[in-house]
């Protein structure tokens, strides 16, 4: 299912930073954060009564200010209204109904979105109470009184924004194809990749870092399997980033992974695993998406004996958390093993969507707990008592033990290896939730 984009717009200092962080850091929303995964303060992740969503934060929109940095704000702001489903629109109730709101609300309403009208900084309620209604003027509706800061009135703007979901024509992905996004940092080969597979200049290449500003789809079918590949902006540390567009680009990148069925992590051969690679494979790893890591440039690395294995070590020890992904090395450039890939990509999809019998899977368990018994605390022992498979893409499996606190993160990785050692699970994570059966806990 597309997750709805909310885009948080207005003018400079009226408080949607404020209402961003206060939405996203203190958990209305839910938003996980995980090792080795850089998120720029731009966007998060959140869920309010069961509906999720991307939120976007943006730049102050001025209007007919020639400062070339209010410009690039303007232009960042209208790049995110063009990217969202429903748009915020923030005022301030203490500076009143101003000329650049009216603008700015002119230019919200020809957009055709949803639109949700915040009065913020309504942080006092028998002085602000009545404050706000003077919004009404504006013709967008039923202005709501908030206070980022505090967090007052934050529950209702959330329902109003969670309501405006209904009826939205969400894109999906309805096609059959297999979704493959092409990710990696900056000049590491991946427009080039794909320019090869689909064997036309179809995306601009260039060394200069960057040159991919949007994720660009790209349809190819090969032996009656259609694919879908998508080239990504490379992803570079947050301090480097500081072209306003190259901001959206990375969060179109973000999006392209999460509607992916496989990632091609691609790494410059010349260059290994740096730590900006790291954060990229950290959260296509983080989304559960199948993954192969694709070595790139790999005609002008210098070989000795046993390069290639070597090479593939150093590799899963920069990727520590992606040891069941897959290493390919290729050459866009010449074309060496590229065709090699598309037998991984279906292999790792087939792998995503496996699915074991629970009579099959109890059976597993009960030869692991039998070879390695599980942990014990204060002389009470972890019990498994069944597990069963409950989703795909990541496999994802529940536990079911006589009491949580028993089961230990490595104890988890054990069982995690004892499956990947019978049924493979090649280039896919795997996810547990351990639960205790009601009544087991003594």
């Amino acid at each position: 299912m597309a997750k709805p984009v909310v885009a948080i717009v207005g003018r400079p200092n009226v408080g949607k930073s404020t209402l961003f962080n206060k939405i996203a850091g203190e958990r209305i929303s839910i938003v996980e954060d995980t090792p080795g995964v850089t998120r720029d303060r731009i966007y998060a992740e959140g869920e309010w009564c069961g509906k999720t969503f991307t939120l976007i934060d943006t730049g102050g929109i001025e209007p007919h200010n020639d400062d070339p940095i209010l410009k690039q704000m303007v232009l960042q702001a209208n790049i995110a209204i063009e990217m969202a489903d429903v748009i915020v629109f923030m005022t301030d109730v203490r500076d009143g109904l101003t000329a650049a709101d009216e603008e700015v609300a002119s230019m919200l309403s020809r957009s055709g979105k949803p639109l949700v009208l915040a009065c913020n900084k309504a942080d006092n309620f028998s002085r602000d109470t009545y404050a706000h209604f003077e919004f009404y003027n504006l013709g967008l509706g039923d202005p709501i009184a908030i206070s980022s800061t505090h967090g007052l009135g934050v529950g209702d703007l959330l329902d109003e924004i969670v309501s405006k979901f209904e009826g939205l024509e969400l894109e999906e992905n309805e096609d059959d194809s297999i979704k493959v996004a092409v990710i990696g940092k900056p000049n590491a080969g991946k427009s080039s990749l794909i320019n090869r597979i689909l064997g036309e200049d179809r995306l601009i290449v260039s060394d200069i870092p960057g040159t991919t500003r949007d994720a660009i789809n790209a349809r190819y079918e090969r032996e009656g399997t259609a694919y879908t590949f998508v080239d990504t902006a490379g992803m570079r540390k947050k301090s480097k980033i500081n072209d306003k567009i190259e901001k959206y680009s990375i969060l179109r990148a973000y999006q392209a992974i999460e509607k992916a069925d496989v990632c091609l992590m691609v790494i410059d051969g010349t260059a290994g695993v740096t730590e900006q690679d790291t954060k990229v494979a950290g959260y296509a790893h983080d989304q559960g998406k199948g993954i192969i890591v694709v070595i790139n440039k790999w005609d002008i690395v210098e070989k000795e004996t046993s390069t290639m294995n070597n090479y593939k070590k150093k590799v899963l020890e920069g990727l520590p958390f992606m040891m069941y992904a897959p290493c390919m090395f290729i050459s866009a450039k010449t074309g060496a093993r590229v065709d090699k890939l598309f037998d991984m990509i279906n292999h790792v999809h087939q792998q995503q969507n496996l699915r074991i019998k629970t009579g099959m899977l109890n059976d597993i368990l009960a030869e692991a707990t039998a070879k390695v018994q599980p942990p014990t605390d204060k002389g009470r022992r972890l019990k498994i008592l069944y597990g069963t498979q409950v989703d795909v893409c990541p496999p994802t499996f529940v536990l079911f033990v006589n009491d949580t606190r028993l089961m230990h993160f490595s104890y988890e990785r054990y069982i995690e290896n004892q499956l990947r050692a019978v049924f493979g699970f090649e280039g896919t994570s795997i996810r547990f939730f351990v639960r205790e059966r009601n009544g087991e806990k003594q």
